[in-house]
């Protein structure tokens, strides 16, 4: 397969109280309607593709033994059920309890499990943003985070369910609405942090030596609501890429809540004309697929990028972000829309690479090969692009629902 030489570019309903109004573009509802419906039609014509491909399979990945990958909760439609969403936010908190593997050499804020995911993001994020490894380097780490949720030691040995996802464009017009930051819901993520009056905008940084201001939003302060509202969930680790940033660059130990900043603004980047951009726009073309997902100039940005800025604080930095446990249903819904695309033609697009192994290009880096190898560091071995290019090959056997 050859490899697309274009230049990688850079990452990229409820009552509102008065004082939280956020002006955000809603853009023309039946145009975000029908866009929706398309997206559904896509991922039947993908579901089909994929299972077709195994059908004949009597061994490794069947269309018996698939696992199917679903939506973390829609409020008319309830997808995965409140015990199993449960048992999800038990293994988060259990991983933020066992000791992490990190040496302390490394990064001496790492003390949990859980520190040693935010570790190997920290370092790899030079490498595995707006570049050839972005897609493939995160769906691993999401298989090697749903591997480390089943860890024994966990009450009940764990989560072995499948990794949610949580589809941001069913609420695109205020995030706020969206069930997995539902405050009234004991199942979901959490709330919004508390309200920070007069705050001024947060200058993030952004690989390549970039740097964006996200304004100030709705929240700003500590999640207030859920199971990892302040007192019942730690952060250790970062910031990086923004100030001020914790010690040691980041890696030292900084104890602190979890914060969220939930922005109308940017949730209107993940709508879903946005994805439907990418699918049609972009063809079977997977650098204008990357570079459109991961852009940061655009208003608001692409849906990677408008994914993280939407929640905002933690989940701002480019580096730390996983300290958010949303950032898993997040990305999960990034790796969704690839598997999506790949599934148009799974001959054509599963094993197609493009970009460079360097963010932005930034140093100037070899183009990326399916051998192309990356590191996870304590998580577990390296994988090749060809290793983890593929949903129902090697280690890998899902479909999203």
């Amino acid at each position: 397969m050859g490899i697309l030489t274009r230049t990688a570019g850079l990452l990229s309903l409820v009552a509102l109280p008065i004082y939280l109004a956020v002006a955000a573009p809603i853009g023309n509802l039946d145009t975000e309607a029908a866009a929706s419906k398309r997206i559904l039609e896509l991922q039947t014509r993908y579901q089909q593709n994929v299972l077709a491909s195994i059908s004949n399979r009597t061994s490794g990945c069947t269309a018996q033994n698939i696992q199917h990958r679903r939506e973390w909760y829609v409020h008319a439609h309830p997808t995965l059920p409140p015990e199993t969403r449960a048992s999800f936010i038990s293994a988060i908190h259990c991983l933020n309890e066992l000791p992490a593997r990190t040496p302390s050499s490394v990064a001496p804020g790492a003390r949990k499990l859980y520190d040693d995911f935010i570790v190997t993001h920290i370092q790899q994020t030079p490498f595995v943003h707006a570049s050839g490894l972005f897609l493939p380097f995160h769906r691993h780490l999401l298989h090697l985070f749903s591997l480390a949720l089943r860890d024994p030691r966990c009450d009940g040995g764990g989560y072995d369910g499948p990794l949610p996802y949580w589809d941001w464009t069913a609420s695109y017009t205020d995030p706020r609405a969206a069930a997995v930051f539902d405050p009234a819901d004991p199942y979901s993520l959490g709330g919004n942090g508390e309200f920070v009056p007069n705050r001024n905008g947060t200058v993030i940084g952004l690989p390549g030596g970039r740097s964006k201001t996200i304004p100030a939003a709705t929240g700003g302060g500590c999640v207030q609501t859920g199971p990892f509202r302040k007192g019942a969930f730690e952060v250790r680790l970062g910031p990086v890429g923004y100030e001020p940033r914790g010690p040691q660059g980041g890696m030292g130990y900084n104890p602190r809540c979890l914060t969220r900043d939930l922005s109308p603004e940017f949730s209107y980047g993940t709508r879903p004309s946005a994805v439907m951009g990418l699918m049609d726009g972009c063809g079977g073309e997977l650098g204008c697929f990357v570079e459109e997902m991961d852009a940061p100039g655009g208003v608001p940005g692409g849906v990677h990028a408008s994914g993280h800025w939407q929640v905002g604080l933690d989940a701002l930095d480019v580096y730390a972000s996983p300290a958010d446990p949303v950032f898993w249903l997040h990305h999960a819904q990034v790796d969704r829309v690839w598997a999506i695309w790949q599934g148009q033609d799974v001959s054509g697009r599963t094993y197609q690479v493009w970009g460079t192994e360097t963010s932005g290009n930034d140093p100037p880096s070899d183009n990326v090969t399916l051998e192309t190898a990356m590191d996870f560091g304590v998580l577990g071995e390296m994988r090749t692009i060809g290793d983890v290019s593929s949903t129902v090959d090697g280690e890998y056997c899902y479909l999203y629902e």
